[in-house]
């Protein structure tokens, strides 16, 4: 197993919980603090902060420090690399969507021509 593998692995497993990636949501629009973070979550402090160790253990997201103040801020460089891995099956995607597409399109020709004729056992009309 590669290290890319293990950190996709760590980064999927971060992004499997609801919570966790509520959080991300959250944090995609700017740092904030545990309590804001935490505020429409029904759930304890301990509980929030375990989410959001295993999202800093993933690399998803940083401690910032300003004086007293500790917020968290998004690091989307896993996220890059979850959408790097994943484009790798765009290729079969736009193939199978390519073909489907072509099926659909051979449907509709057949339709207008009058080469439908199977088509007459789905409806009610006489052959």
């Amino acid at each position: 197993m590669t290290q890319q593998t293990d950190h996709l692995s760590a980064t999927f497993a971060a992004l499997a919980d609801p919570t966790r990636r509520a959080i991300l949501a959250r944090l995609a629009k700017g740092e904030t603090s545990v309590k804001d973070l935490a505020a429409p979550f029904d759930m304890t402090q301990p509980a929030i902060s375990k989410h959001l160790r295993v999202l800093e253990r993933a690399g998803l997201i940083e401690q910032g420090r300003q004086a007293q103040w500790r917020p968290r801020r998004l690091q989307a460089g896993p996220l890059r690399d979850v959408a790097d891995w994943i484009g790798q099956y765009r290729r079969h995607w736009e193939e199978s969507f390519e073909r489907l597409d072509a099926y659909f399109r051979d449907l509709q020709d057949r339709q207008e021509h009058g080469n439908g004729d199977d088509d007459d056992r789905h409806t009610n009309r006489p052959r």
